[in-house]
């Protein structure tokens, strides 16, 4: 539950520490091609192409000028130089050859990606050296003929023509560029002999196993390459990939021997998986189960008819135990001829045969599992530019690898790239000092070099609290928890008092039970009193519980609520700190500020936007949006939620929500804002031109109409943040950076406006930069005030006395669309918009 993790400091739960990653990547399709269920394989269809969740195609490695038109410079000069190395190694030898594209075709057609490559690598000889992608195929030197034919004869003495018809030469300055480069790299990585999962490469015989849990660990690399600032450089980043040791077979009779509706609870625990088949090292994401078909069920293969079993013998020599097992279903989306619609394949998998990967919810709610897999998985900077160097000397050392690039000419340094960054000066933290009770005077405290202060809340007090303090509230807890109850508020009060939050007893409403109709009811009878905030103290971390309290307190009664779990409340260590972080939230969701920060401008919103899927219905999401008003003025935000379709990156209600929080800002300030900064997290790469043409360029649009109207000057900057990089950086001491580092070159995009900020600090594994893109700015700000003003913004999380990944308002935006949608599914009342009420 978000409201109890409360405790101002033990060990970070920061989300930048690595971890294991727990979702398959999406899968390239490729393999046989004839087998049961509307006429597909078993086992794989579909094209090597990546497609968004609608079927539109989109080019993996395009590039995108995002760099506003106006920006002459994006490096910055002030602040402390340090000396950094990055997760980068150089290309020595920059390619200088031609790229020539030839189209290939298949008569008969043949579906698979690697009978494709087969049949063509029988005519190297005529190719010389060739990247084939499966329908395209890149030489540096070009062929006699612009149309060649050839024939081949397939394993089943099928006479194939292949047509091989000349398309163009490919410029360095094009996407397809980088395709070809990452197509050349991952053919020199094959030559490791590693296992390719999904899109990535992974080491079997160095996988670790975490027996008490029946999980794996296998640890693999993600390469990628391109054209940088000067150079182009190979980004290698150290990964590790869960695989579980028990099938969905497994799965399938725990389930059985649970309880009566195991079907239901099968279902819930397989569909939206992804598993591993072995046979043929695929990965699948589950979509349903056939309990109403068996493997021995027939399908048409070959003109026959055929059981699974008969067919998974006759083929891969496997013997299926339980004949009488249910079915899983998938489906992958094939493309068509051109102009045509993407088809839906259906594919059919056997439990049996199938691996689950990743890890469920209880076992990520496991702390004994997530610690055993943090121990393998949490590489420190030293141990990672070990096993990035160990990697690079396999790949240079290793000759079939050696081989592909030397054919392109491509020659890779064998040390990590250096780069000088820069530190940010610690930020000052204001506090209303609380030695001097008689006056309101502010203190100013430095964060420190850990960007950390939490000490010096002992000695200062909130900066704003309810002028009244919390009078009006009350408690709902248990008739069996009430001792455990009034001794939490007992120190809650203590603690609020130390922190100048003046909090009243409140009044206990005690429920004989836990239901859930129990706690609505007790919530309708106190609303009818008008309360300030409701305390509820749980038995549990109950999911349904938590969603139908949060349900009819924000939704319904737009009432701020506190839930905290039994096991927090009765925790005697670290109770205080506990308590103090709890009095913190509560202060927030009344509408007040813990502290603040020295911001440089007046007249100045920062907005935060992101999208969260609903857990209930994966076809809606919802975009939540927090803004701030003057800081300067009045430490207080605006909030509001926008329902969107969960397919879609970008929101089309981002306009209404942005100009929802102008308007409340002219209503407090008489005016609008002189600048705006729009943080936009939870975009993908593959997103961005669709973000230039659908958010930024209509939001700009209305935005500049409404300054014209008040004759005002229209100062906007539009940022995409980037948590899910492979970036990764070091300090010369095999140490992380501390919090406040920039680079904004060197590794930087030569076609963007960006820069990377480490702006927190972690104290286990190796630190995250993030990576910030302005796609749009006439701020009128030097690179070094805007990197100064988005760090400060990391400063304002209210929920941890430390410095965040991404500024305040981004993660407020996360944890507001979060809670609507995995508890609420509704837009949450319009009386909360001005409180804090989902920290």
């Amino acid at each position: 539950m978000d409201d109890n993790r409360a405790s101002v400091r033990g060990r970070r739960p920061s989300p930048d520490e690595d971890q294991p990653r727990q979702k398959a990547p999406r899968t390239e399709y490729e393999d046989a091609q004839a087998g049961p269920s509307q006429g597909r394989s078993p086992e794989t269809t579909g094209p090597p192409q990546e497609e968004t969740p609608r079927g539109r195609r989109r080019h993996i490695y395009e590039i995108v000028q995002t760099r506003p038109e106006n920006i002459t410079c994006k490096q910055g000069r002030t602040g402390h130089p340090i000396n950094l190395r990055c997760n980068y190694f150089k290309l020595l030898t920059t390619p200088t050859w031609r790229i020539y594209q030839y189209h290939v075709d298949f008569e008969p057609n043949i579906e698979s990606r690697r009978v494709r490559c087969g049949l063509l690598s029988e005519f190297r000889d005529i190719l010389g050296g060739y990247i084939f992608d499966g329908t395209k195929a890149f030489t540096n030197t070009r062929l006699r003929d612009d149309c060649l034919e050839v024939q081949a004869v397939s394993r089943r003495q099928e006479t194939i023509k292949i047509t091989i018809k000349y398309v163009g030469v490919i410029s360095m300055t094009e996407w397809q560029s980088l395709q070809v480069l990452n197509l050349i790299l991952r053919r020199s990585v094959e030559g490791l002999k590693l296992q390719l999962v999904g899109r990535n490469f992974y080491d079997a015989v160095a996988k670790v196993n975490v027996r008490d849990f029946n999980i794996q660990l296998w640890p693999g690399y993600i390469t990628s390459i391109r054209q940088h600032e000067r150079d182009i450089l190979v980004c290698t980043e150290i990964s590790h990939k869960v695989m579980r040791t028990d099938t969905c077979y497994d799965i399938l009779r725990k389930c059985s021997q649970e309880g009566r509706d195991f079907q239901e609870s099968y279902k819930r625990q397989v569909i939206g998986s992804t598993v591993l088949t072995d046979y043929n090292n695929k990965t699948y994401r589950i979509d349903d189960v056939l309990f109403e078909k068996s493997a021995m069920d027939t399908f048409r293969c070959k003109d026959a008819d055929k059981t699974f079993v008969d067919y998974y013998y006759e083929k891969y020599h496997i013997k299926i135990k339980d004949p009488h097992q249910p079915l899983l279903l998938t489906y992958s989306k094939r493309r068509m001829g051109k102009g045509n619609a993407p088809q839906q394949d259906t594919i059919i998998l056997i439990p049996e045969l199938c691996r689950a990967t990743g890890i469920t919810d209880s076992m990520r709610s496991n702390f004994q599992l997530t610690r055993a897999m943090g121990d393998i998985t949490r590489l420190n900077p030293d141990r990672r530019i070990e096993r990035l160097l160990m990697f690079n000397k396999r790949l240079q050392e290793q000759s079939s690898s050696m081989k592909v690039l030397k054919d392109w000419n491509m020659t890779l340094d064998r040390n990590l790239v250096e780069l000088k960054g820069r530190i940010i000066d610690p930020q000052q933290i204001v506090f209303l000092d609380k030695k001097n009770f008689d006056k309101f005077d502010y203190h100013r405290v430095s964060a420190g070099d850990q960007a950390d202060w939490t000490k010096h809340f002992r000695d200062n007090a909130m900066l704003t609290t309810p002028s009244r303090g919390l009078y009006n509230w009350y408690v709902v807890t248990p008739s069996r928890n009430t001792r455990e109850c009034r001794n939490f508020i007992d120190l809650l009060i203590k603690s609020a008092g130390g922190m100048r939050f003046k909090i009243e007893r409140p009044r206990e409403v005690v429920i004989n039970d836990d239901r859930n109709s129990s706690y609505l009811r007790a919530i309708d009878d106190v609303a009818n009193n008008d309360p300030q905030m409701i305390f509820f103290l749980v038995p549990n971390n109950n999911a349904e519980r938590y969603g139908t309290i949060k349900k009819r307190t924000c939704v319904d009664r737009a009432i701020p609520t506190q839930v905290v779990t039994l096991r927090t409340a009765n925790n005697q260590k670290g109770l205080m700190s506990v308590a103090t972080k709890v009095a913190i939230q509560m202060n927030c969701k009344l509408g007040c500020a813990a502290w603040m920060i020295d911001l440089p401008l007046s007249g100045l919103m920062t907005i935060g936007f992101d999208i969260v899927k609903s857990a209930r219905d994966r076809s809606v999401a919802f975009g939540g949006l927090v803004a701030t008003m003057d800081m300067k003025v009045n430490a207080s935000y605006f909030s509001t939620v926008a329902q969107c379709h969960g397919a879609d990156e970008c929101s089309n209600n981002l306009t209404v929500a942005v100009a929802s929080a102008i308007k409340r800002y002219k209503a407090e300030h008489k005016e609008l804002p002189n600048r705006i900064i729009l943080y936009r997290d939870g975009i993908g790469e593959g997103a961005l031109t669709q973000l230039m043409e659908v958010e930024v360029k209509t939001l700009v649009e209305q935005l500049k109409a409404s300054y014209e109207k008040e004759q005002k000057e229209f100062k906007f900057a539009y940022i995409v943040v980037s948590k899910k990089i492979n970036s990764r950086l070091f300090a010369n001491n095999g140490r992380n950076p501390p919090p406040g580092t920039v680079v904004d070159d060197i590794i930087t995009l030569p076609e963007r406006y960006d820069f990377y900020l480490v702006s927190q600090s972690v104290r286990q594994g190796t630190v995250s930069p993030t990576g910030y893109n302005v796609v749009y700015s006439t701020l009128g700000l030097e690179p070094d005030r805007l990197q100064m003003l988005t760090y400060k913004m990391t400063h304002l999380y209210y929920n941890w006395s430390g410095t965040t990944r991404v500024p305040a308002v981004c993660q407020y935006a996360k944890k507001l669309a979060t809670l609507v949608g995995t508890s609420l599914h509704s837009i949450p009342a319009q009386g909360l918009q001005k409180k804090l009420y989902y920290l």
